[in-house]
């Protein structure tokens, strides 16, 4: 039979009825929701029918075709069907006629691609079936949501009990490969609640997981907490719904350039409502995994355990241990549960005891436990008695195992009773890429990190609640340090610090970001930076605890913001503020005599008319660290001294930019020569780092500045030439550049901050800029996070004043104006 002939007789059993159908449901229905879904399921379901009766039939006439089935397998089997799902299908026989199930599968499949469906098919028997089962997961994971869609009936109920029998037959064996096949999918998808460009089908937390525990249930071995799941499972596919008609693909990667439109199909607000809403019913599912495969475990080593007690006790089961870690709080099988004399409803302190006892033992904490505690625990009073913040704070201290547990108090909505301001940041997405966690799980994991320092200060309570709140600002309009300042008074009072401490966890979340800031894009040298530092904090036991915070901070955040060369600064600026604090004042710049090696190269520069250099790799720890083995390096150190001339820092900046260099420090100074010397040089002490590979020689370095200085080396074209090679990626785009004046920075220069998206040769623009602008730049200071550069120049007019203020912002327009073209 030709594939014309299939398709003509299809046309009869009407695809282009069902196409219109889908089409109408699809366009004009009801929004993304199970009722949409359902629905397409019973029209496919029904265009299915028809194909079959129609091929069956002129096959074998009126009597058609005995011992065949049309089974729908997978998420088709469950009646789930996004617009651009896979038809997943099954055509089962008896093996009798295969010659015309042949056949007959020809008149299903073809008309279905000619349809533009994608289709996933198998033809067996049902011993094919099993067989395909035992050997391969993924399909008896199908098989065991199969449904009857057309003929014989009997053969798919056969086979259904068939498959189900298997599965708990062999349950012991194939859940612990089903935990297996979860875990590798995790760690190769990520984690769903945390994703800004989520997976919502393989990421950990999604449909896949979903349906692996729809299994584990089938089994009978054990099954997950019900309360919510299906609610957010079904959210998540409402969600793949409207992507799908978004994009007009079967995708389950919910891309950023698609989020306004799927939240505007679901009728939300916005995006990160969206995105608070595919987190919220990830973590529900994660949460509920986690439960299942611990139980999972515990029930498959009392199997295991349990002949070997029969035979060695001479039967019967011994009473499992129960032993105390706390008041009302024992451990029991692997977790942390409430002893049989507690009282939840008259100790409101519990929760927190329990929390504690269990990440302090690092055990799980038992959901039916957590459940209990929700259902029966009092509010406590405000302020706390001091054993609930004693017991907060043990729980903060606890290190990596205090995550599960608060995510155990998370599941069952306490943390939000203890804390009703945690409900702002409560799976807040964070659209920066440098953020790896949701705003509530990062602050968490900032105190995770703080706990690794609480022998750095003398307040650890201090600086592990301050971790907790830091972020916690970001549920409100306007500059969260601002607004988290007050939230962090007001949680201090209630949880029962005095004044004198709320006021210290009140300054560290009002200036948690200020040490990094201060010293990734300040100029230490310059007093006014150290004094304003040292005012904002007050004091050094203020100091200490906000260096430590800093750290934790950065360290929780991600790779990209923390580093051997960042810590080096922010040490650095502590030692700095320290010596002001303790009644030091800070040294004048304009006093500081250059260095040996500066001077030499200085006199060397002025003899012989052009730039020389020197390379130096930096590779000391920060102060007040231990050194390792395997210190990281603190990038190279350049100096370049070049005889006084208009254009030094495009030019230098556009050479380090074409041998890929990147720069995270730079300072620009003029240097007066020795006495019976005439004449100025300019030194450019410089810290860089090469992208990838080796540092280039200080002789090519040397020989192309000299090229950029006399204008014989185009170095705009070659970073254009470079640009268009390597074009950005389709769909993101980035924010414009935004160039301000920094009020009151510095009392010896104008500080011009740059905020712009990160690309070779950055610096060589705004150095040419700046040259153009007919300003000087007295140093620069370049931080890097992610994608985005945040650059702070210090300039001055030609006779080395600070800018008046019209001319800088004019500067700053014009610059602004530069990055933009």
């Amino acid at each position: 039979m030709t594939r014309t002939d299939v398709t003509t007789e299809a046309d009869d059993a009407g695809p282009g009825g069902y196409a219109a159908a889908r089409l109408r449901l699809l366009t004009e229905g009801a929004r993304s929701g199970p009722s949409r879904r359902e629905a397409l399921a019973r029209l496919t379901d029904d265009w299915l029918d028809d194909l079959f009766s129609a091929g069956a039939e002129k096959l074998r006439g009126a009597a058609g075709i005995k011992g065949v089935a049309l089974v729908a397998v997978g998420g088709y089997g469950r009646g789930e069907l996004s617009p651009r799902s896979d038809l997943d299908l099954l055509l089962l026989h008896d093996g009798s006629d295969e010659q015309a199930v042949a056949a007959l599968a020809d008149r299903l499949w073809y008309p279905v691609w000619d349809l533009g469906l994608a289709l996933d098919h198998s033809v067996r028997t049902p011993a094919e079936a099993r067989r395909t089962a035992g050997e391969d997961l993924k399909v008896q994971l199908g098989l065991l949501d199969g449904r009857h869609l057309a003929g014989d009936a009997g053969l798919t109920a056969a086979l259904r009990s068939a498959v189900l029998a298997d599965w708990r037959n062999q349950a012991p064996k194939r859940l612990p490969e089903l935990r297996e096949l979860c875990a590798e999918r995790a760690e190769r998808q990520g984690e769903l609640q945390y994703l800004l460009e989520p997976d919502l089908k393989e990421a950990r937390g999604g449909l896949r997981d979903a349906t692996a525990l729809r299994a584990v249930a089938a089994s009978w071995l054990a099954d997950a907490p019900r309360e919510g799941l299906a609610g957010a499972r079904r959210r998540l596919l409402d969600v793949r719904d409207a992507l799908h008609l978004a994009t007009g693909r079967a995708t389950d990667r919910l891309a950023l350039q698609e989020q306004d439109q799927v939240a505007e199909e679901l009728g939300l607000l916005d995006a990160d409502t969206l995105l608070r809403q595919v987190y919220e019913s990830a973590r529900l599912i994660s949460y509920a995994g986690d439960v299942t495969w611990r139980e999972v475990g515990r029930v498959l080593r009392s199997r295991s355990m349990r002949p070997r007690l029969r035979a060695m006790l001479g039967g019967g089961r011994p009473a499992a241990e129960r032993t105390p870690l706390a008041e009302g709080v024992v451990e029991h099988e692997g977790e942390v549960v409430l002893a049989r004399t507690a009282r939840p409803e008259r100790d409101p302190v519990l929760p927190l005891r329990a929390a504690a006892a269990a990440a302090q033992a690092g055990l799980p904490l038992s959901p039916h436990a957590v459940r209990r505690l929700a259902e029966a625990v009092r509010p406590l009073p405000a302020p706390w008695p001091a054993e609930a913040r004693e017991q907060l704070v043990t729980l903060l201290g606890s290190g990596r195992p205090t995550v599960g547990v608060w995510e155990a108090l998370e599941a069952e909505g306490l943390v939000t009773r203890l804390l009703p301001d945690w409900e702002r940041v409560r799976c807040r997405p964070q659209r920066n890429a440098v953020h790896l966690w949701t705003v509530d799980r990062h602050l968490v994991e900032t105190a995770v990190r703080a706990s690794e320092l609480t022998r750095r200060v003398h307040r650890p309570d201090l600086l592990l609640v301050a971790a907790l709140l830091h972020d916690i600002g970001k549920g409100w309009p306007g500059d969260h340090s601002v607004a988290g300042e007050t939230i962090a008074r007001d949680v201090a009072a209630r949880v029962g610090f005095d004044p004198a401490d709320a006021a210290v966890l009140a300054t560290l979340v009002r200036h948690h970001l200020l040490l990094v800031e201060t010293a990734t894009r300040r100029d230490l040298d310059d007093p006014a930076t150290v004094r304003a530092v040292a005012e904002a904090v007050g004091t050094t036991g203020t100091l200490e605890l906000l260096h430590a915070l800093t750290e934790a901070d950065a360290l929780a955040t991600g790779p990209a913001a923390w580093s051997a060369w960042r810590g080096s600064l922010v040490a650095d600026l502590v030692k700095r503020v320290s010596a002001v604090l303790a009644g030091e004042a800070p040294p004048d710049p304009e006093d500081a005599a250059p260095t040996a090696e500066q001077e030499r190269l200085a006199l060397e520069a002025h003899r012989t008319g052009g730039p020389v250099l020197a390379l130096r790799a930096q590779t000391e720890p920060a102060p007040d660290t231990e050194p390792s083995a395997g210190s990281e390096p603190l990038g190279v150190e350049l100096l370049v001294a070049v005889p006084d001339q208009p254009g030094v820092l495009p030019a230098v900046a556009g050479v380090l930019a074409t041998h890929r260099l990147t720069v995270r420090t730079a300072e620009l100074r003029a240097l007066t020569l020795p006495d019976g010397v005439e004449g100025s040089v300019l030194l450019l002490d410089w810290r860089v780092a090469a992208e990838y590979g080796s540092l280039p020689q200080a002789g090519r370095l040397r020989a192309d500045l000299v090229r950029a200085l006399d204008g014989t080396l185009d170095v705009a074209g070659r970073l254009a030439e470079r640009d268009a090679a390597y074009p950005r990626r389709r769909g993101l785009l980035a924010p414009p550049a935004r160039v301000t004046v920094a009020p009151a920075a510095s009392h010896l220069a104008t500080v011009i901050e740059v905020r712009a998206q990160d690309a070779p040769g950055l610096l060589f623009r705004i150095g040419h800029a700046l040259e153009k602008a007919g300003v000087r730049v007295r140093s620069a200071h370049v931080s890097t996070l992610g994608a985005n550069a945040v650059d702070a120049f210090y300039v001055t007019g030609p006779e080395g004043a600070p800018l008046p203020g019209v001319e800088a912002g004019e500067v700053a327009g014009v610059l602004e104006e530069a990055l933009r073209g």
